[in-house]
């Protein structure tokens, strides 16, 4: 089940459970995980893309150590809500997902990546440090605004 609707998913999953956030990049995947109390959202592991089913397989590799019950996986959206095209990569690998047999939640991450570098900044943290962490940070804000989100439905 592919979704953007939060009530649609929080119902594919009464009893909770983890779930794993994505942030979908060009060259790298973001990742993050929350407790299966949908309390707090923090980084994991950056996969480096390469091909769809190596992709893939990490994480599938992941999402079963994890225990994961559910995916959340940022939408690029424009600033005026319409779809871009990275929209519609992100529905597309969304697609190629479904038959992991996850839910998969379509979150509007607009200004995600820009609130996590912002925050970096104020730390005074520098530029390759930033570079090398901003996926896995956004995934894990995107993942937090869905968790708070569906513990309020």
């Amino acid at each position: 089940m592919i979704t953007a609707d939060r009530a649609d998913f929080r119902e594919a999953l009464p009893q909770g459970g983890r779930l794993l956030g994505l942030d979908l990049g060009s060259k790298t995947i973001g990742t993050a995980l929350c407790d299966a109390g949908w309390s707090f959202a923090s980084p994991a592991e950056l996969i480096r893309r390469s091909k769809f089913t190596k992709d893939k397989a990490a994480l599938v590799a992941l999402a079963t150590a994890q225990q994961v019950k559910g995916m959340v996986l940022g939408l690029p959206l424009n600033l005026d809500g319409t779809e871009s095209p990275r929209s519609q990569s992100t529905r597309a690998f969304a697609r190629n997902c479904d038959d992991l047999g996850l839910p998969i939640l379509l979150w509007d991450e607009r200004w995600s990546t820009v609130a996590v570098e912002r925050t970096m900044i104020e730390q005074d943290m520098s530029r390759a440090k930033r570079a090398e962490r901003i996926d896995n940070l956004a995934a894990a804000h995107i993942l937090q605004a869905a968790i708070d989100a569906l513990v309020m439905a």
